[in-house]
């Protein structure tokens, strides 16, 4: 996510803590940089979930699987 998008973040998050009434406007574009944020994030962790890898004492080393079956 650019650095832009989490300045703005941010910005809403200090006026609304503030005390002022955000706008119907900046409320939805705050509900849509916090999404958008949040599946970053959560892509991010996928993809270093997907290249790790578990070694056993004997040093054989077998990937991370996930929960529902898939890799």
């Amino acid at each position: 996510m650019e650095r832009s998008k989490i300045d703005r973040i941010n910005e809403l998050a200090r006026k609304a803590r503030s005390g002022q009434a955000l706008t119907e406007e900046e409320v939805s574009e705050r509900d849509s940089l916090r999404r958008e944020y949040i599946e970053s994030v959560k892509a991010s962790l996928t993809g270093q979930l997907d290249n790790t890898w578990l070694v056993d004492e004997k040093g054989n080393k077998t990937p991370l699987k996930r929960r529902d079956g898939s890799r």
